[in-house]
């Protein structure tokens, strides 16, 4: 069995953000997914340690859910080893401030949820400036964009090619649509690009209700590894979403299925090498 290194663990604390995206997804809606019940989960499994990825919390909430969640962190049972917090690159205001007092939350990378608005807010200087201003400072961003705007996350790459960029859920495929094209051209593109790496996560969800399997999503991963390669792709749980399919133990037991094809060292690059690299992570280094 691999050691897998969980670069997307959600947690969801409805005493302490909101979370409207969830409205209306029986699975998720108006539930906690707390810190103990993800252990739970993971409890004698393959899993040694997260990276805590920001739930998509409603925007006035976003620095309180990662101040709460660098709390949590500093509990070395916790297993967290480090933050990805949402910001908002959009707008210049306040967000170096935000960017220095990462800094003393242990926060590693940030993203900003990219399919809930315009194609043409990633597409500002504003933007752009703003997050090759994470990568200045030796930051990771992770590009959360819809399969349909993948090229509009080739343009943002491009344009912040001082920035290291992580893919989530391998650009969000239409599985249950079959849409292999034009996301395989897509992909095949953004996988050229240097600061690009890909995020083996969240594909379980996109199939159709009831045939959420291996050989369902095993196209896709495919092309992922094969333009990809094992040194720039590393794996995340995307726990709770991953509920909207089986449940994240069946979400490990696939995952170590693909793994199976591979080399050892291969698979301990996907497995959490890489994003020790990619995400800069030191062992015990949780904020005191």
């Amino acid at each position: 069995m691999t050691e897998l290194l969980d670069t997307h663990q959600h947690l969801v604390y409805p005493d302490v953000a909101g979370y409207g995206w969830t409205d209306g997804i029986p699975a998720l809606a108006n539930k906690p997914f707390s810190l103990d019940d993800y252990k739970s989960l993971t409890a004698g499994k393959e899993v040694s340690g997260t990276l805590f990825m920001e739930a998509g919390v409603d925007d006035p909430d976003y620095r309180a859910e990662t101040r709460f969640v660098a709390e949590l962190a500093k509990k070395p049972e916790s297993g967290i080893l480090g933050i990805i917090a949402s910001c908002r690159p959009e707008s210049d205001d306040g967000f170096s401030e935000w960017l220095d007092e990462g800094d003393d939350l242990n926060v590693l990378a940030y993203r900003r949820v990219l399919h809930v608005v315009d194609d043409g807010v990633s597409a500002t200087e504003t933007f752009r400036r703003n997050v090759r201003k994470i990568g200045s400072r030796g930051k990771v961003f992770d590009l959360c964009f819809a399969a349909r705007q993948l090229p509009v996350a080739i343009d943002l790459a491009k344009a912040c090619d001082n920035t290291e960029l992580v893919l989530n859920h391998c650009g969000v495929p239409d599985i249950a649509g079959g849409g292999l094209d034009p996301w395989r051209e897509h992909i095949g593109t953004i996988s050229e690009l240097p600061n690009v790496n890909c995020k083996l996560s969240g594909v379980l969800a996109y199939c159709a209700p009831g045939s959420a399997t291996l050989e369902a999503i095993n196209p896709y991963v495919e092309h992922v590894f094969d333009r990809f390669g094992s040194s720039r792709i590393v794996w995340g749980s995307d726990w709770p979403v991953v509920n909207l399919a089986n449940g994240l133990p069946d979400w490990l037991k696939v995952t170590q299925k693909i793994l199976s094809k591979l080399s050892e060292d291969e698979c301990n690059e996907i497995g959490f090498g890489n994003a020790k690299r990619i995400y800069k992570i030191k062992d015990g280094s949780l904020p005191s």
